[in-house]
């Protein structure tokens, strides 16, 4: 029998989101209501409600969410009633030329819930990523829960669901960093910081941190930076070389999504180094490089997709480096707010006040 919960809409652009009842149906084939205990307040919440992401109003808002699966639908094998999961929003498929290639994390046809949550009237909404998570229960497709251990705090864990995981899969899966690397993460946001974390974790010797505010850079230190540039003093490609014994970082990880920062991090890398692209530019954006140099500098340019995770494998071991005090997920927690707050944490991300509000359910 369908239910009705409350939810966060965003009906147009640039229009500040409301509560409103939604209505969530029984999972189909394929399918799972989940109960969600917490979500976090991402920038792509943001995108949306901006009329970044595409025109397909209203956006039920929220993804970066954990909770308890209540119901599945038939055929369901991944979870089960009761299960604490992760939300992720690229369930793969397992018959692309990706999948059945083994490189599953690359999957080119992953997929949400068939059925159409609603407002009370019967107009479809568009979930954000999929997943809709700023609600008391959402519908998703089951693969797009994955099981964790459920000793996790849900605040904490919620947040692999999309930036922390960006950002550490930026490092340790796309940028490879391996032990004894050098590591410049240009951007100290949520997920720049969770890239230093990620850095950290691979064993990076030395870890970078370039931002415009010293808030952040005292943030991205706590979490495991060696040193720290303030760019808007001082020139980041100068530092970070002179840093690097004059070569530049072997991976240099662009977490802001602008040219001007794409740049520098290119030119702050080694030679036959790596720079990965994590931050979401937008469409009008363009970039202009000498070809020549790219072309000498050799080493790889990469773009990070949801830190080019499989959530099978990533969440659970992730959770599990958690529990075991060696990822502090919890510091990525700024303040957990109530659902009617979700505006006001907009406006608080916006300022650069906070690594991420989480909406406790």
């Amino acid at each position: 029998m369908a239910q009705q919960v409350q939810g966060v809409i965003a009906r147009a652009k640039g229009a500040p989101v409301s509560i409103e009842t939604i209505v969530i149906p029984d999972p189909g084939p394929g399918e799972a209501v989940v109960k969600i205990q917490a979500c976090g307040v991402c920038h792509t919440d943001l995108h949306y409600r901006e009329g970044g992401i595409n025109d397909e109003f209203p956006f039920l808002l929220g993804h970066e969410a954990a909770g308890i699966v209540e119901s599945v639908g038939d055929g369901v094998t991944e979870v089960a009633p009761g299960d604490f999961v992760i939300l992720n929003w690229r369930a793969v498929c397992g018959q692309c030329r990706a999948c059945l290639r083994g490189r599953p994390q690359y999957c080119f046809a992953t997929h949400n819930a068939k059925q159409k949550m609603t407002l009370i009237d019967g107009t479809e909404l568009s979930p954000a990523l999929g997943i809709g998570a700023f609600a008391e229960k959402t519908l998703v497709a089951a693969g797009q829960c994955t099981k964790v251990d459920p000793a996790a705090s849900p605040a904490a864990a919620g947040l692999l669901g999309c930036g922390v995981m960006a950002g550490i899969g930026a490092a340790i899966n796309t940028g490879g960093v391996s032990r004894g690397d050098s590591v410049a993460v240009i951007g100290c946001g949520g997920v720049g910081n969770a890239a230093v974390v990620g850095a950290l974790l691979a064993g990076a010797s030395k870890i970078i941190a370039v931002d415009i505010d010293d808030k952040k850079l005292e943030t991205a230190r706590t979490l495991g930076a060696t040193h720290t540039v303030n760019s808007r003093a001082t020139d980041p490609v100068e530092a970070v070389r002179q840093l690097t014994g004059g070569f530049g970082a072997d991976v240099v990880i662009e977490a802001v999504g602008r040219p001007e920062t794409y740049e520098q991090a290119f030119y702050a890398r080694d030679l036959a180094g790596t720079v990965v692209l994590v931050g979401v530019p937008t469409p009008e954006m363009r970039l202009e490089l000498p070809l020549l140099d790219v072309f000498g500098r050799g080493g790889a340019l990469k773009s990070s997709w949801y830190g080019d995770c499989l959530p099978s494998r990533d969440f659970p071991m992730l959770i599990d480096l958690y529990l075991q005090g060696r990822l502090d997920l919890d510091a990525f927690v700024t303040e957990t707010i109530e659902l009617a707050d979700v505006e006001k944490a907009f406006e608080r991300m916006h300022h650069g006040d906070v690594l991420r509000s989480v909406v406790m359910f």
